[in-house]
């Protein structure tokens, strides 16, 4: 019997060519039977106007597993964006989740019992390119990779306390150093 999944958390960024492209997402994952069951329940249930959990399909109702609920980091009020959003995005989340399971990275005998909340980040820069311009496809392929690269990091617990330790000083924040540099 594999051992249990408790509780594993992840985040991860993937850059695509044009500054729209990017994804960041962040999750939780870990059995239906423990807390992030229970979480995942509690969000289902207590919709926010502008904050909608919906759930990574295929399709309009072909719903993968583990499950996955998508939370939109980003105040959703734009319908062009809620498209995007819960269009091409959502099915680039769903097939990346499908390829942790056909790569092994969630064991596909404990892909019914586990959960994933997933932190969905799509940026609003989005809105500011033309319908004809958008890359639906490289939009897709940028969050279906990072949707594999999230699960793996937090199914291998990366990264770990010893790397961050040694890598501790080495590492700046984007945004800080930005700051430090007066561009912010």
């Amino acid at each position: 019997m594999a051992p249990r999944i408790i509780f594993r958390s992840g985040e991860a960024l993937v850059e695509g060519d044009a500054d729209y492209l990017c994804a960041e997402p962040e999750i939780v994952l870990g059995e239906l039977d423990g807390p992030i069951g229970q979480a995942l329940a509690t969000l289902v249930g207590d919709q926010v106007k502008g904050h909608t959990r919906v759930f990574a399909l295929l399709n309009s109702d072909v719903q993968v597993r583990p499950i996955t609920l998508m939370v939109s980091k980003v105040t959703v009020s734009d319908s062009r964006y809620t498209n995007i959003l819960m269009g091409t995005v959502q099915a680039a989340i769903a097939h990346g989740v499908l390829d942790a399971v056909r790569e092994g990275i969630i064991p596909k005998n404990k892909a019914n019992d586990l959960g994933i909340i997933y932190s969905v980040w799509l940026d609003p820069a989005v809105l500011k390119v033309p319908k004809k311009k958008l890359d639906h496809a490289a939009l897709f392929n940028v969050h279906r990779e990072a949707t594999v690269k999230v699960i793996r990091k937090a199914m291998n617990g990366e990264p770990g306390i010893d790397w961050l330790l040694e890598n501790q000083d080495k590492v700046s924040h984007y945004f800080h150093q930005q700051g430090l540099e007066g561009k912010i």
